[in-house]
C-alpha cells in the first residue's frame, strides 16, 4: 500500500501537466513561477544550465530566449532528449569543469541556474553539507561567467550552509530573495536562492550591453 502511495503522490498534476506538454520533468514548472516573478529571461538572452539532465529547464529556457538567445548546459551524464540548435549541452562535473569551457564563445550569460541536487544519503546534515556544496560551486561559476546586472538560480537544501550562502548572495547581487515554488513538494526541504542585478566587480565577466532586468514584484525575503 505504501509503494502505490508513494507512486500516486510522485505522479501528481504537475508530473501530468510536463507528460502533456512534453517537458523531460515536472521541475519546469519552478522554474517558469521563478521566471514569471523575477521576469529573468527575453529573447536572445543567453543562459547556463548547471546540472541540466533530464532537461526540462533547458527546453523552458530555449523557447523563453528563442533562436537569437543561447542555452549552455552541463551535466555529469549526456543529455538524452531533442533540443533547438541554440542549445549545447557539455558532459562534465560542476565541481572540476574549467568555467572557460562553459562561455562557447560567448562573453557572460545573463542568466546561470541550477536545479543540482546531490546524491542523498538519508542522512539530513549530510545532505544539506553536499548541496551546499553544489550550490556554492554554481554561485562561484554565476559569479565567475555571469553577465553584469545578471541574474543566478539555484536551488538549495535549507540546513547546514543555507545562512552563508544567502549572505554571499546578498553581498554580490542587488537583490537575493529565496523562493518555495508551488510545483514543490510538500516532503521537500528545499528552497531556490534568487539573485539579480549582479553588482559591478562581483566576478570577473565582461561587460553586457543587455543585462536581464532585475525584478519588480517584491519578494519576501529569508
Amino acid at each position: 500500500m505504501g509503494k502505490l502511495r508513494d507512486r500516486k503522490n510522485r505522479h501528481d498534476d504537475f508530473y501530468r501537466r510536463a507528460k502533456r506538454e512534453s517537458y523531460a520533468a515536472r521541475s519546469v514548472y519552478k522554474l517558469e513561477e521563478i521566471d514569471r516573478r523575477f521576469k529573468l529571461m527575453k529573447a536572445g538572452q543567453r543562459v547556463l544550465d548547471l546540472g541540466c539532465r533530464p532537461g526540462s529547464w533547458m527546453q523552458y529556457a530555449a523557447a523563453r530566449v528563442g533562436p537569437r538567445g543561447m542555452v549552455v548546459g552541463l551535466d555529469r551524464e549526456p543529455v538524452d532528449i531533442a533540443l533547438p540548435p541554440h542549445v549545447t549541452t557539455l558532459v562534465g562535473d560542476v565541481l572540476e569543469i574549467d568555467v572557460a569551457e562553459l562561455r562557447q564563445g560567448c562573453s557572460c550569460f545573463q542568466l546561470v541556474m541550477s536545479d543540482m541536487a546531490p546524491d542523498t544519503t538519508g542522512v539530513a546534515f549530510t545532505d544539506q553539507v553536499r548541496s551546499a556544496e553544489l550550490t556554492g560551486r554554481a554561485l562561484d561559476i554565476a559569479l565567475a561567467v555571469g553577465c553584469p546586472n545578471g541574474a543566478f538560480v539555484a536551488k538549495l537544501l535549507m540546513g547546514e550552509g543555507f545562512e552563508p550562502l544567502l549572505a554571499r548572495l546578498r553581498e554580490t547581487y542587488a537583490s537575493a530573495k529565496t523562493v518555495r515554488p508551488q510545483a514543490t513538494r510538500k516532503s521537500s526541504t528545499e528552497v531556490y536562492l534568487v539573485g539579480t542585478g549582479k553588482k559591478a566587480g562581483a566576478g570577473k565577466a565582461e561587460p553586457e550591453a543587455e543585462p536581464a532586468p532585475a525584478s519588480s514584484e517584491p519578494e519576501q525575503n529569508a
